[in-house]
């Protein structure tokens, strides 16, 4: 195994399938996304794989479980990481995988459910 690369199996949490192995040069975060032939996936979980060595346990392989998706056009960037939508509305689920609780699908410009934190102070 290349330093640099990490083989990582692709799975598909519903309908649950494998999608396929592939080596990443980068550990996915659920709430990452991730593109694997011509689609987009979300990142759910994230499994480790360990396997002994002479020396002790070494990383093998990672699992990734991930679902069909978009790659939002909307997010914010709060307490160092992205969120989907738009942080200021009070709805806002300050989340990298739901947008929110009364329109998860989106989109945040013009929601006739927006309420912003500013009024709230």
């Amino acid at each position: 195994m290349e330093q640099d690369s990490l083989p990582t199996e692709i799975i598909l949490t519903h309908p649950r399938r494998k999608l396929g192995k592939i080596k990443l040069d980068w550990i996915p975060q659920p709430g990452n996304y991730l593109d694997l032939e011509g689609k987009t996936y979300a990142v759910l979980e994230r499994h480790h794989h360990y396997q002994y060595k002479v020396g002790g346990y070494r990383l093998h392989k990672v699992s990734v479980y991930v679902q069909t998706a978009q790659k939002p056009t909307e997010k914010s960037f709060i307490e160092g990481r992205w969120v989907l939508g738009d942080a200021n509305c009070r709805f806002n689920a300050n989340s990298e995988i739901l947008r929110c609780a009364v329109n998860p699908e989106g989109p945040c410009e013009g929601c006739r459910f927006f309420e912003s934190l500013e009024l709230e102070e």
